[in-house]
């Protein structure tokens, strides 16, 4: 694992239904990101296909298999920069389409993740509800977990995937102006109820009239803001972090009179209600 990671969180504009030039510039945005010296390069949702489609049968023109040509040409530039990536898209598994993460490194496909909380927004109003639950990827970056956008408002979805060791959650994002609170407040709530480092990278531009904000946002693993991209312009933030420092769960403000950690201090047996 390494001691110091640096992340790059790359704020584009996809366009709408044009997978293969999506694919070309993340290929593109790749090199620039390594040649800066990233380690782990983060795209927005949707990243590959966009976002504001009027009918599944729009978007499954889209969407493709993962793996699939394009997490294998993703992998590909990763095995030729030495980089790990996670971007958006839409899976296609069948007669079904999630809106869906990939994550990638040097050696191909880590893991995939399909959105489990969906609004009724663009394509969320078409595609399926995630099927599988959260889980942690062991990766010589960290412990990583995976989110999408509307995730980032449901406080268990990041709990779960602090439990399974996570230190760093990458939350990817189509937020649209309206939504200003997910990167002032929402992932701020999750880096500190959690003690992790929060990555949530956004998309810019405007689709069918819908103009999405940027602001993307890394948090380190105490709520505190490392980094912010631009507000409505493309931009590629940077941040080092040290994700071992997730680990730090117990906090010593003043010792022996003001002391807290937010995992042994829960009371787990009383929350019952929240399986129901």
């Amino acid at each position: 694992m390494s001691a110091i990671v640096k992340i790059a969180g790359v704020q584009m504009e996809p366009r709408l239904g044009d997978t293969a030039g999506n694919l070309a510039r993340c290929v593109e945005m790749l090199g620039v990101a390594a040649a800066q010296g990233a380690q782990l390069v983060i795209f927005p949702e949707a990243a590959l296909s966009g976002y504001m489609f009027g009918s599944l049968e729009e978007a499954v023109s889209s969407a493709e298999t993962i793996p699939g040509p394009s997490s294998e040409r993703i992998a590909e530039r990763c095995r030729e920069l030495g980089v790990y990536t996670v971007f958006g898209l839409l899976e296609k598994d069948g007669d079904t389409c999630y809106n869906a993460a990939a994550f990638v490194g040097p050696d191909g496909l880590i893991g995939r993740y399909r959105k489990l909380h969906l609004p009724y927004v663009g394509v969320d109003r078409f595609v399926e509800r995630g099927d599988r639950p959260p889980r942690v990827h062991d990766t010589k970056l960290g412990r990583i977990g995976l989110s999408i956008c509307y995730d980032l408002d449901f406080p268990e979805q990041a709990r779960i995937l602090t439990l399974l060791g996570a230190e760093v959650i990458v939350n990817i994002s189509n937020w649209p102006e309206g939504v200003e609170f997910a990167p002032q407040y929402l992932a701020h709530a999750r880096a500190r109820e959690n003690m992790v480092y929060v990555a949530a990278v956004n998309r810019v531009g405007e689709e069918r009239g819908v103009r999405f904000i940027g602001r993307s946002k890394l948090i380190d693993h105490r709520g505190m803001p490392l980094a912010e991209g631009l507000p409505y312009e493309e931009d590629i933030v940077y941040v080092a972090i040290s994700p071992s420092r997730a680990g730090e769960k117990h906090q010593v403000i003043i010792p022996g009179e003001l002391e807290i950690d937010l995992l042994r201090d829960r009371r787990p047996e009383l929350y019952g209600l929240l399986t129901q």
